[in-house]
């Protein structure tokens, strides 16, 4: 039963969370947006929700590393999807088509996911209110790298990106109908989270697992389905920006959540509270996340049996961290 549950609402979630990234890209498209804002910040921050309502209902059944094992799994997982993005998109060399674009997201990523990395290791016991400060710092570089980004973007020169008269009937929903399908998408996360939550504790425990390594390797994966939806779908219409900026952008979007999240938490600094042991996930995010950036920037023509070395790097060393992880019970 629990196992139902879990495949269920993870079912439940994964959809819903296919829409919501799918509505949130039409009201980008239909407000004008160009696609870098688009994909860095507004479909980023839409195809997180999963994770953060996740994490709002795993602060509230007192699964506090699940919570982490989510954010910071997230990020390498969204690295894992650059790489399958970079080996099934290699004639196009989709990371050198956005390099100079991107290169403030991927750093901006980087530098969050070390703030969180070292404030869980910290272990930093100042609260304003009942909200940890290191949470607050964490919660406020990120934002203040959103902002960094939406100025940088602004003094781009626009891709035209308003619809074109014929663009309802090419299957773009209007602007209305997709706020309402967005807000749906979103009731929708709201009822399900809960019962992934719920049943991702107790196969923990039946598995001998830690939430930590739960979080990390399968509340991370389902709820990062929707960036591989996107991110693929967006890549094989030639949205370059979009496709790159969904990924780097989830990750600056994800640690902007985990320190949010210490706002439910009201039995002290939520980072502080989290396993040590899972700052070595922040650190393989971080070191998945510089793998993309470098291969982001870098000019050199690196394939090996036509496929580029970075794409390869990625994946391999996102499997390869998992293993380091399970191994050495993370969490437990």
């Amino acid at each position: 039963m629990i196992w139902l549950t879990f495949f269920l609402s993870a079912l439940v979630i994964v959809l819903a969370g296919i829409k919501l990234a799918e509505y949130g890209d039409a009201i980008g498209y239909r407000t004008g947006l160009g696609g870098l804002f688009i994909g860095t910040l507004l479909v980023a921050s839409t195809t997180s929700l999963p994770e953060v309502l996740t994490a709002i209902n795993a602060i509230w059944q007192n699964a506090v590393d699940l919570v982490a094992g989510g954010m910071l799994g997230s990020n390498m997982f969204n690295m894992l999807l650059l790489g399958i993005l970079s080996l099934l998109f290699f004639r196009q060399r989709v990371l050198r088509r956005v390099a100079m674009r991107h290169a403030l997201s991927g750093s901006v990523a980087m530098f969050v996911i070390g703030i969180a990395t070292f404030f869980i290791m910290a272990r930093i016991n100042l609260r304003i209110g009942w909200v940890g400060l290191d949470s607050l710092l964490l919660a406020g570089a990120a934002l203040a790298g959103m902002w960094l980004i939406w100025t940088d973007v602004s003094g781009l020169p626009a891709a035209p990106s308003a619809p074109a008269p014929e663009a309802e009937e090419e299957g773009i929903p209007s602007l209305r109908r997709a706020l309402l399908g967005f807000t749906l998408a979103v009731v929708v996360l709201v009822l399900a989270s809960p019962h992934l939550v719920r049943s991702s504790v107790a196969i923990a425990d039946a598995t001998g697992l830690s939430t930590g390594f739960i979080g990390t390797l399968a509340l991370a994966t389902i709820t990062s389905l929707p960036e591989l939806v996107t991110t693929i779908a967006a890549a094989r219409l030639g949205a370059h920006d979009l496709a790159v900026g969904n990924l780097f952008g989830s990750n600056i979007f994800n640690m902007f959540a985990l320190g949010m999240t210490d706002l439910f938490y009201t039995s002290g600094n939520l980072l502080s509270a989290v396993s040590p042991d899972l700052a070595l996930v922040g650190l393989l995010g971080l070191l998945l996340t510089g793998i993309g950036l470098i291969g982001n920037q870098a000019r050199l023509d690196r394939l090996i049996w036509l496929v580029e070395l970075d794409g390869i790097l990625l994946v391999v060393g996102y499997l390869a961290g998992l293993g380091f992880l399970y191994l050495r019970g993370i969490g437990a």
